[in-house]
């Protein structure tokens, strides 16, 4: 298991926006290898790039988390499929005096969550395990706070993984699942060229895709996705869920209109075949930096999108 969110790593499911949280699961193609088809010299970036895009969402989050009258004290946060390491790091700040593990499978992205880490003054309280779930859960140790930032869903069994999250708490201790939220919207209904709609039907590839995506983990088995009665089931007492809102409007900064010029080019990319003959040329032409009519240019691009935080505790007795 390795979401690669960078958190968002992501957004999700999410399906219009597959990148910035199911890049492990979305970047290639049915049959491909993960291990060989991400340049994670190119994705890595992205994913850092949009983490920092939604780092409000996350703080607010986490300042949540802490501010509730059932919140343990918090000495050891797990950060599970943490990606380059931006919500890792901010998990240190919000909680100046926990230990955090960044956690994932890929050592590129942990490369970049440590140097992170030593940038932000936080590396003295910052370690990074490299690890696959399921396999790795013996490794993870115990934790005050498990942060499974769309992470949870590229897990076959999700009920099983979620237990197994729930017996590395100590008491009092809280599980906080990023699932769910809002499909990105950067584009009106309506753009002028070709059919309206056109990040709709995006969506609805993207979550053909997830379910393909889905039905090929090991174990994988459907889940009604009922998050509080899963943290029941696997005896968490739900704490409640709120959602984070994202809303730049247009006309977007540079570094944000770049994130969805990088974004768009990457789900051009992943969905590929599943788009029609029609809209991939109409994304060819949003893509294109001499096109008026496309991306770089364009007044009405923004960036509008909700995360979804679901929490569960552990009793203290």
């Amino acid at each position: 298991m390795s979401s690669h969110a960078g958190h968002g790593h992501h957004d999700a499911p999410a399906p219009a926006t597959p990148v910035h949280a199911h890049a492990h699961a979305h970047a290639h193609g049915p049959g491909g290898d993960p291990a060989t088809d991400i340049d994670w010299d190119v994705l890595g970036p992205l994913l850092e790039q949009e983490a920092e895009l939604n780092a409000a969402q996350y703080e607010e989050a986490a300042r949540w988390i802490a501010a509730l009258p059932t919140a343990p004290k918090v000495r050891r946060v797990l950060d599970v499929g943490s990606g380059p390491g931006v919500v890792s790091c901010l998990l240190a700040e919000v909680f100046p005096e926990a230990e955090v593990v960044a956690v994932d499978a890929t050592p590129a992205l942990l490369e970049r969550a440590k140097n992170r880490a030593r940038r932000l003054g936080v590396i003295d309280r910052f370690q990074t395990l490299e690890a696959e779930l399921p396999e790795g859960f013996s490794r993870l140790g115990e934790a005050d706070l498990i942060w499974a930032g769309n992470s949870l869903h590229h897990l076959g069994d999700q009920r099983a993984a979620l237990a197994g999250f729930a017996g590395l708490l100590r008491p009092g201790g809280t599980v906080a699942l990023v699932e769910g939220g809002l499909p990105t919207r950067r584009l009106p209904r309506d753009i002028g060229i070709g059919q309206p709609g056109l990040e709709a039907r995006m969506g609805a590839a993207a979550a053909t895709r997830f379910e393909h995506m889905r039905s090929e983990l090991p174990g994988a088995k459907r889940e009604t996705e009922d998050w509080g009665a899963l943290f029941t089931a696997v005896g968490l007492v739900p704490q409640g869920t709120r959602s984070f809102l994202l809303d730049l409007p247009a006309p977007l900064s540079r570094p944000a209109r770049d994130h969805v010029v990088a974004s768009i080019t990457r789900e051009r990319e992943v969905l590929g075949e599943l788009l029609t003959a029609e809209d991939s040329a109409v994304l060819d032409r949003l893509l294109d930096p001499e096109d008026r009519e496309g991306l770089h240019h364009r007044p009405d691009v923004h960036l509008l999108t909700a995360r979804t935080v679901h929490l569960g505790r552990r009793d203290t007795t």
